[in-house]
């Protein structure tokens, strides 16, 4: 089992969900294929 598929399965499985960094799931959400958009002030 890959990384990726590790963590799917620890975040289906809910009991570890404040163990997972924010980077890991931006990883996950961009191989799904989602893309990643950052809005701030430009000052």
């Amino acid at each position: 089992m890959g990384t990726y598929e590790k963590l799917v399965t620890k975040i289906l499985g809910g009991t570890s969900d404040a163990n997972i960094s924010f980077s890991d799931i931006c990883q996950l959400l961009n191989k799904f294929g989602f893309d990643e958009r950052i809005k701030g002030n430009d000052e």
